[in-house]
């Protein structure tokens, strides 16, 4: 009698697409791998900025559920504190609050936060009209204003320009800045595709230095013993009456020159991840990489809420996103759920007045590893685009942003170029401002005149 052959039982198809609705336990569970996994980069801008950690926290959780709200549901990606506007944060801090930003027992400078909003929200209504523009025109002509060679030259000069703050933190403790900065770099390395704890090098690195700290005594608990279990973040309204406040606003808005390819580059990375588990699951594909400008849109809401409460400025945090590529949790209702659970963070007093306890080596030894990062990503940016560095054009373009942001930012007084508009940049243009405009006018002339013209062939890039 012949055997019947077996048949291998379907393997069951783990996931949740965007429109999926988890049960209680699976979303709240979920939710908290959110927010544990934005929770240290989001604070720590916070705190090398000195902006309210209760306020970021809040604006982090309320920027991300209208942020999916504005993008119909369709996009899910949370936000948190963006790292690539710390630099120009860092110089309205010093020139418009200095008393308190330069006093190390101070943690937040609400004057500074004030001028800061109005930058904020315009960034917001900067990527809204990006985002508008290229639902209008499509995003391969903006690339021709703001081709890679732009973008990725400006995001190094906003990580590399900030190497001196890193220093001058580290500096502090040499020793507890030197081994957080190991620790940091030893998780990041080494936990790589460990789950959840490989999503978390900063938050490691960071308790490591910590306890370092309170071997050494340099630990202050005072704040900590002050605080109260409940308290209401200290929102704060932006400063659009200050005259001051309008050119750094525009400083602040142009960093998104930066951001855009970033935030592009996340939603295309979600569109490949969310339409393999619909190939798995024998669904549609969603194909949300065609929806560049409502994300763009979406990213600018997050910020204007942000501006108008006193938060920072904010990006789609790629963290969150491997981790939604690891779980294969696309949710969006688990993502709404965990920007709830950090709003309700936000008034937990204790939580804010532990995080401010962390001690200025510490955070010096994190940002030695983050602002080179930030860096290199706009390496990364100009490699993964293929930009052919054998054209004089675009080395003429990297070139001159390289080295007006960055020598412009260590090497002028208070990194101002002295070139003054009054009503805009009264005491001067800031260096990675001015290194922008100059690289994007130079595209604009290498278009506008291009060699071809000239009867020059251009340069093949070279392939390895």
């Amino acid at each position: 009698m012949a055997q019947k052959k077996k048949v291998a039982p379907t393997p069951t198809v783990v996931g949740y697409m965007p429109e999926d609705v988890p049960p209680i336990g699976a979303m709240l569970s979920l939710g908290f791998q959110q927010v544990l996994t934005m929770f240290p980069a989001t604070v720590l801008v916070a705190i090398l900025t000195k902006f309210d950690v209760g306020v970021t926290l809040f604006t982090s959780g309320l920027g991300t559920i209208i942020a999916l709200l504005v993008a119909k549901r369709r996009i899910p990606l949370y936000y948190g504190s963006s790292f690539s506007y710390i630099t120009v944060f860092i110089t309205v801090m010093a020139k418009y609050a200095g008393t308190c930003f330069n006093d190390p027992t101070m943690v937040y400078c609400p004057d500074g936060v004030r001028i800061a909003q109005v930058g904020i929200v315009l960034t917001g209504l900067f990527n809204i009209l990006f985002g508008l523009l290229i639902q209008r025109i499509g995003k391969a002509r903006l690339d021709k204003v703001l081709p890679p060679i732009v973008t990725g030259s400006v995001a190094i000069i906003i990580g590399i320009a900030l190497a001196g703050t890193a220093l001058a933190e580290a500096s502090a403790n040499w020793g507890a800045a030197f081994i957080t900065l190991v620790a940091t770099i030893a998780f990041s390395v080494y936990l790589q595709g460990k789950g959840l704890l490989g999503m978390l090098p900063i938050l490691l690195g960071a308790i490591v230095g910590y306890i370092a700290s309170l071997i050494a005594g340099i630990v202050d608990f005072s704040i900590l013993a002050d605080a109260k279990w409940l308290r209401f973040p200290s929102f704060t309204l932006p400063a659009f009456g200050d005259a001051r406040a309008w050119g750094m606003a525009l400083s602040v808005a142009l960093i998104a020159i930066a951001t855009i390819p970033e935030s592009t580059a996340h939603l295309y990375q979600m569109s490949l991840y969310i339409d393999q588990l619909a190939k798995d699951l024998k669904k549609k594909p969603t194909e949300i990489k065609k929806l560049i400008g409502l994300n763009l849109v979406a990213d600018g809401s997050n910020d204007a809420i942000a501006g108008l409460l006193g938060g920072c400025a904010g990006t789609n945090y790629g963290e969150n996103n491997s981790l939604m590529a690891i779980t294969r949790n696309y949710s969006v209702a688990v993502i709404m759920t965990a920007g709830a659970m950090a709003i309700v963070l936000a008034f937990v007093g204790k939580l804010a007045a532990l995080v401010n306890t962390i001690p200025v080596a510490v955070i010096g030894g994190l940002s030695i590893y983050l602002f080179g990062v930030i860096g290199k990503q706009g390496i990364a940016l100009i490699q993964s685009e293929k930009v052919n560095l054998f054209d004089p054009k675009n080395l003429a373009i990297g070139a001159v942003i390289l080295v007006l942001g960055i020598g412009g930012n260590l090497g002028l007084e208070n990194g101002l170029f002295p070139f003054k508009i009054p009503g805009i940049f009264p005491d001067g243009i800031p260096a990675i401002v001015f290194a922008a405009i100059v690289g994007i006018l130079l595209n604009a002339l290498f278009i506008i005149l291009p060699p071809s013209k000239f009867g020059v062939v251009q340069r093949d890039n070279i392939e390895f």
